[in-house]
């Protein structure tokens, strides 16, 4: 097997979106290596359908939890990762392909700041796969798109075949003038030789820290952390307007008089925060300590919430936001509650505010001729804002499945494997800049050979 150390290797693999990871990852899941790889998959939208593109395979695959894989689901990637290591006689490899607007660092730090974690597993390298045609619109743009460079140990540049040689080699300058250690290799269609990419011994903490000098500061998805001693009379929790309508927040019971506790728990918190939340309306109860809650916060009326956990003594409040953006504040009919002592946290990593997806999810067949104008027309108009877009479609008069992907303005689709007994259903999901929702929706409904009941995300 191949295990360095005793520890199990992991390559991450990035790229911002439609670079072709996918591609790739059906390449090396496919691959003669004598590996067997476990493979944890994420991507940024509102419905996830990469599971559903990857080839049938004997590898595991796990999905994340929507959304990037940073800060914010860092606990998620741990509770996997900590799960695999439970069945690690299963595989001998691991495979993290993140979402292309994920920023590497927190995926990379999450193997050096996480004792468990350190202890069983190594980082062999972060692989990046570049788009050649449509880099150029993203790199000094969006701060993911760098740092999925700065961060590489091995970059491919891909799609050669779309553009000249002259193009690539001005690429080439470019990235080796961010990243002067990687090693960059020309493909087409993602075909690379597996001992390029895998069991490279790649990453080197020290130049991780000379790309970012606070790599092992970890990011965290809260923003502050109170110590309280909670006793006695019934508590509430207050709450004024504020800049969200929601608060995610988490008590953790602390040890009596035990010093740092904040700092001790957080790593404990960041689990939390990636596990379900319940989610409660002014009135209700906060009664566990072991439980994640969203808190619903109307424009008017109330915003009150009961504190009853089950035992008396000190705890550790984490909350998503400032308490001080909303005067959040622990009351009892004596006054308020002030903290023994508080952390605030850096929750630092967000996307660009802009970039969002929508995602249509649908029975029902699509004409054919239909489907193809309207995607045609919408790359047309509107694909220098798309940055992504693929789905499994249902077409009239066809017992495959309909695969299709779209970077900006590119498009390529085929049938792939025939529905048999699946459900034939429709899933797309459209990432991008200034998306209009009921355009997008509208569009697709035009597309149907009859009109079914829609669920729209």
């Amino acid at each position: 097997m191949d295990i360095t150390n005793g520890k199990v290797p992991v390559t991450v693999l990035t790229g911002f979106l439609g670079a072709g990871k996918t591609t790739l990852l059906n390449r090396i899941l496919t691959e003669n290596h004598g590996k067997r790889i476990a493979v944890i998959e994420n991507e940024f939208g509102e419905i996830g359908i990469d599971d559903a593109i990857v080839i049938n395979s004997d590898e595991e695959i796990f999905e994340m939890n929507n959304g990037c894989i940073c800060c914010t689901v860092r606990g998620d990637l741990i509770r996997i990762l900590g799960s695999l290591m439970r069945r690690r006689d299963k595989f001998d490899y691991i495979l993290v392909e993140t979402t292309g607007l994920a920023n590497p660092a927190p995926v990379a730090q999450t193997f050096f700041v996480d004792d468990e974690i350190r202890e069983q597993l190594e980082l062999d390298g972060i692989v990046t796969v570049i788009d050649c045609k449509h880099v150029a619109m993203h790199l000094g743009e969006s701060q993911e798109c760098d740092e999925q460079v700065a961060f590489a140990d091995v970059i491919l540049l891909n799609k050669t075949d779309l553009v000249d040689d002259d193009a690539v080699s001005e690429l080439e300058g470019r990235i080796r003038s961010r990243n002067a250690l990687a090693k960059i290799y020309r493909t087409s269609n993602a075909t690379i030789e597996m001992e390029k990419i895998l069991n490279v011994n790649g990453f080197k903490l020290d130049k991780a820290l000379a790309t970012k000098p606070t790599f092992l500061e970890p990011e965290y998805p809260f923003e502050w952390g109170g110590l309280f001693e909670l006793n006695g009379d019934s508590k509430m929790l207050v709450l004024q307007d504020g800049p969200d309508p929601k608060m995610n927040v988490l008590f953790l019971r602390a040890p009596d008089n035990e010093a740092g506790s904040i700092t001790k728990l957080a790593e404990t918190a960041v689990r939390f925060f990636s596990n379900n939340k319940k989610q409660i309306s002014p009135g209700e109860k906060i009664d566990s300590s072991d439980q994640l809650y969203e808190l619903s916060l109307p424009e008017e009326g109330s915003k009150t919430f009961e504190v009853a956990l089950k035992e008396p003594g000190r705890y550790v409040f984490y909350t998503q936001h400032l308490p001080e953006e909303f005067s959040l504040e622990i009351c009892t009919t004596s006054g308020t509650i002030e903290p023994i002592d508080f952390e605030v946290y850096d929750a630092g990593h967000t996307h660009d505010s802009e970039v969002s997806s929508v995602g249509i999810d649908s029975d029902g067949d699509l004409d054919e001729e239909k489907l193809m104008n309207w995607l045609g027309t919408l790359l047309r108009e509107k694909g220098t804002d798309i940055f992504r877009m693929k789905g499994i479609l249902s077409v009239a008069g066809q017992n495959e499945r309909f695969i299709f992907q779209g970077v900006h303005m590119l498009f390529d689709g085929k049938r792939d494997r025939p529905w048999g007994d699946e459900k034939r259903t429709n899933q797309l999901i459209f990432i991008g800049r200034n998306l209009n929702r009921e355009e997008l929706v509208e569009g697709f409904n035009s597309c149907l050979a009859k009109k079914p009941h829609l669920s729209f995300h």
